[in-house]
C-alpha cells in the first residue's frame, strides 16, 4: 500500500463500519483499534475529515456518542448530509416534508416547511412505516414538478445485531411510484466529496477514501479522482454485489 499511497496528503474516513458498528444499549460497538487508528492519523500531520452518511441523529448528539465510545472527534471535522441539504433548500426557496428519524429534525430547524413543495428522505429507521412513507409519497405526487432530495443512496449498512435496510430502498420506491430522480445529498454524490475535499483543503488526486460500502464509498471517491481503500468491516461482502468488486482490501484501517 506505501507506494500506492505516496503523495498523499489527507483522508476521508467513512464512519459507520469503519470506526464503530451502530445499534445496541450503548449506541454501538468501536471496531477493535480503530480509535487509536484515528489517533495515529492525526499525530501523522495528514489532514483528515470524516465523511458519513449519519443521518439518524443531528451532528452534535452523533459526535457526542462517538466520543463516548472513544473517538477524537469534533463537530467542525464531520462531514454530513443534512448541513448540506439545508444550504440547497434555502438557496433554492424548498419547503421539505421530512421522511427523517425523528433525532434528525432539529438540523433542519431553521428551514420554513409550511405548505411543502418537495421531500427530503434520509435514514429513517422505525419511521419508515407504511404510513409515513406513503405520506410522502402524497406529497411528491401532488406536486406538478416533484422535487425528492435523498440525505445518502446507501442500500444497507451493519448493526450489531445485523444489517438494515438503508434510505437508497426507500428512496427507489419513491422515485419509482412519482416517476421521478431524487437528488442525492451525500454519498456516493460527487459534489459531496467535493465538499468534504474543499473543508479540507485538499484536492482529490492527494487524498484517500477509506470506506465498507464499495457504491457510495469507493465507487463516489473514484468518480471524484480520489483513490479509494475499502476495508473488510462492516458490510463489506466477501463475494462481488451487483458485478461490483474492489481488487483489494484491507482488514480494517488499524
Amino acid at each position: 500500500m506505501e507506494a500506492w499511497a505516496r503523495g498523499v496528503r489527507g483522508l476521508l474516513l467513512d464512519i459507520s463500519g469503519v470506526l464503530y458498528d451502530s445499534g445496541g444499549s450503548g449506541g454501538g460497538v468501536p471496531i477493535a483499534g480503530s480509535a487509536e487508528a484515528v489517533r495515529k492519523i492525526k499525530a501523522s500531520g495528514l489532514k483528515l475529515r470524516f465523511c458519513t452518511n449519519e443521518t439518524q441523529a443531528t451532528r452534535e448528539k452523533f459526535v457526542k456518542k462517538l466520543q463516548g465510545l472513544g473517538f477524537d472527534i469534533s463537530v467542525a471535522e464531520v462531514t454530513a448530509p443534512a448541513p448540506a441539504a439545508c444550504r440547497l433548500l434555502k438557496e433554492r426557496g424548498l419547503r421539505p416534508h421530512l421522511l427523517v428519524h425523528d433525532d434528525l429534525v432539529p438540523e433542519f430547524a431553521e428551514i420554513d416547511k409550511t405548505n411543502p413543495n418537495c421531500v427530503v428522505v434520509g435514514d429513517a429507521a422505525e419511521n419508515f412505516s407504511y404510513a409515513n412513507v406513503n405520506e410522502a409519497f402524497r406529497v411528491l405526487i401532488g406536486l406538478e414538478k416533484p422535487v425528492l432530495i435523498s440525505l445518502g443512496r446507501g442500500r444497507y449498512y451493519k448493526e450489531t445485531d445485523g444489517l438494515k435496510l438503508d434510505v437508497g430502498a426507500y428512496m427507489k420506491a419513491l422515485e419509482y411510484a412519482c416517476d421521478v430522480e431524487a437528488e442525492v445529498v451525500g454519498k456516493p454524490a460527487k459534489a459531496f466529496f467535493e465538499s468534504a475535499l474543499a473543508e479540507m483543503g485538499v484536492p482529490p488526486q492527494e487524498a484517500i477514501m477509506i470506506g465498507d460500502d464499495i457504491v457510495s464509498d469507493v465507487g463516489g471517491a473514484q468518480q471524484c479522482g480520489m483513490r479509494a481503500v475499502q476495508v473488510r468491516t462492516g458490510k463489506y461482502r466477501s463475494f462481488p454485489v451487483g458485478g461490483r468488486h474492489l481488487p483489494s482490501t484491507y482488514t480494517s484501517i488499524c
